[in-house]
């Protein structure tokens, strides 16, 4: 008995220094790439401020996962990858950036500050994942925007936009290079959207 005594905590000491568990994934993380920022058009700037929402989304694309849907009515993720933040909010940030980008809004928030403003633009974030067609990734990013002026509580002008950017391979830094160009698209088409929607308060 005393030598089992003597002997445990040495086999207990031995097992403690070794782990019979795998090491955790370590997934990559990337931002959402974007192209530099031009210089603004000597345009005159808005008479009015415009706050910046972060969308609704469903489920699966409202996390920091990089979703991809290899066939139809199948959603799944790329493994060992995630964004370096939640997809809305990535959206949210590339939309307000566009705005800064454009020159036009000296006024210009997002709802994590709350501040006051003429115009909110919010709305639905439909798609933002990686589709198979003929087999070929394209990055799939859908928005229904709804601008609303804040003060009346009303609704300004709503619009569906999409964009479809096929994928230059199908590795995962490739997939998220398309990402980028696709939000470019989408945020120049909806910032011009904006500026032509919303009239003087």
């Amino acid at each position: 008995m005393s030598r089992a005594r003597f002997v445990l905590p040495f086999v207990f000491a031995a097992l403690a220094g070794c782990s019979i568990l795998p090491k955790a994934e370590q997934p990559s993380v990337y931002t959402l790439p974007a192209s530099p920022g031009g210089r603004p058009m000597a345009t005159a700037p808005v008479p009015w401020a415009l706050r910046i929402a972060t969308p609704n989304a469903p489920r699966s694309i409202d996390n920091a996962r990089i979703a991809v849907v290899p066939s139809s009515n199948t959603i799944t993720v790329y493994a060992g990858a995630r964004w370096n933040d939640s997809a809305p909010h990535l959206f949210r940030d590339r939309l307000a950036d566009a705005f800064r980008d454009s020159g036009r809004v000296p006024a210009l928030s997002t709802d994590d500050s709350n501040l006051a403003a003429d115009y909110e633009l919010g709305g639905n974030l439909a798609d933002f994942q990686t589709d198979y067609a003929d087999g070929k990734p394209v990055v799939v990013v859908r928005f229904d925007a709804m601008l609303a002026n804040s003060r009346k509580h009303a609704i300004v002008a709503s619009q569906r936009f999409e964009v479809r950017e096929p994928v230059d391979g199908k590795e995962v830094p490739q997939v998220v290079q398309a990402f980028g160009r696709a939000m470019d698209k989408l945020s120049r088409d909806i910032v011009q959207w904006t500026y032509t929607a919303a009239p003087s308060p």
